[in-house]
């Protein structure tokens, strides 16, 4: 395993999780990577490590390169542990490293590590020179941790933001422009929906922090390298941080004896005739985290669901919590559902998207048992007024 070139004098020495399937609740169909990076100068510093299981695989790239003893800095730029999770390993094969983090930083590498080690403590605008280069260091708190910060090489016009504008893909290829716009487009999406999307406020802050650097590549440290499609990604994190919503629909639920489904496929009738592009997901068929990925941009959000024990099924209940978690603003929210004799799981799905600061223009859909052509007849009126 050999490291890859990326500057002149700059490494990528990350390492590739093929079989990563479920990142803390997200599914990873494409698995991700770890990036890390290696800056030779005069002194030699490492961004970023690896999670703990991946230490070797970084450890032999770093050896294709340079004696790994003789690394100076090791920058920590988050400290979640599938960032900072070889950090104790480097630390005890480079054993004068300097470990540079976030005031935040340095607190949570304490408590996960229970050490005391040779920190630097950096906030936005210093810097440290290792030579022709300096690393100059841009706080980014809550993008999305407490102690999330970005590196930046001016020289080389290189932005290192660790987890803004990554993407859970594991691939051989390192760049953007060699894996695919679409491709690429869609994943970055995914990761903001799932990881980001609470922290817009943030996001935006941080972005005006940065619009004044001098830029022509961003590596962040989770999958592909942007080189080609940097004005493209930054204007898509300006939209999502602002909430911005397209005329849209997401119709999402689970049913048990397709009642609450037949209802889903009325109300999609309705955007449809309206011309609205609508997706429906059943949650017995789709995971949370590729139904989010919809949500990001949808102006309108349906979820239904057939009363169970005196509430909702499981899996809307499971994505709700999710989906009030990530706080997705400027919403038009309408709650569905079918039952049999008590019909709580329609104002409980109400109750949720109105806590979570969602417009319900209408009261929330009931059918009981069976709907029928007049039922559904009914049902397709009322959501064509929320439309107009």
């Amino acid at each position: 395993m050999k490291a890859l070139e990326i500057k002149k004098g700059i490494y990528w020495v990350g390492a590739i999780d093929w079989d990563l399937r479920n990142f803390h609740g997200y599914s990873t169909q494409m698995g991700s990577t770890y990036n890390a990076y290696l800056v030779i100068d005069k002194k030699i510093a490492l961004v970023d490590t690896v999670k703990h299981y991946k230490f070797d695989e970084m450890l032999e790239r770093i050896k294709s390169v340079i004696d790994p003893s003789k690394i100076d800095y090791i920058v920590s730029n988050h400290t979640e542990m599938d960032h900072s999770g070889s950090i104790l390993d480097m630390a005890d094969i480079a054993k004068n490293a300097v470990i540079v983090c976030s005031p935040n930083g340095e607190k949570g590498l304490k408590k996960h590590f229970k050490k005391n080690l040779n920190f630097k403590i950096v906030n936005t605008g210093d810097s440290i020179n290792i030579g022709a280069r300096s690393l100059n260091f841009v706080l980014m708190q809550m993008v999305h941790w407490p102690d999330s910060m970005a590196t930046y090489i001016p020289e080389d016009k290189l932005f290192l933001p660790n987890d803004a504008f990554g993407q859970h893909i594991a691939s051989s290829e390192r760049f953007d422009d060699e894996f695919g716009w679409d491709r690429i487009r869609l994943e970055a999406a995914k990761y903001y929906a799932n990881i980001v999307l609470p922290y817009g406020a943030q996001v935006a802050k941080a972005l005006e922090a940065v619009s004044s650097l001098d830029i022509d590549m961003i590596a962040p440290s989770h999958g592909l390298i942007w080189r080609s499609h940097i004005k493209d990604i930054i204007e898509l994190y300006k939209k999502w941080a602002q909430n911005a919503c397209e005329k849209k629909a997401v119709i999402v639920y689970d049913t048990m004896w397709h009642s609450t489904e037949r209802m889903a496929y009325a109300i999609k009738d309705v955007f449809e005739e309206k011309s609205i592009p609508c997706e429906i997901r059943n949650l017995a068929a789709s995971h949370i985290s590729d139904v989010m990925t919809s949500v990001l941009d949808a102006k309108y959000i349906c979820v239904g669901s057939p009363t169970l024990n005196n509430g909702v099924l499981p899996t809307v209940s499971a994505f709700l919590t999710y989906l009030k978690g990530l706080a997705p603003k400027n919403r038009i929210g309408i709650a569905f559902g079918s039952f049999g004799w008590g019909g709580q799981s329609i104002g409980d799905i109400e109750n949720i998207l109105e806590s979570a600061k969602f417009e319900l223009p209408i009261k929330g859909l009931k059918v009981q048992w069976v709907p029928d052509d007049k039922e559904l007849d009914e049902l397709k009126n009322k959501i064509r007024e929320v439309v107009k």
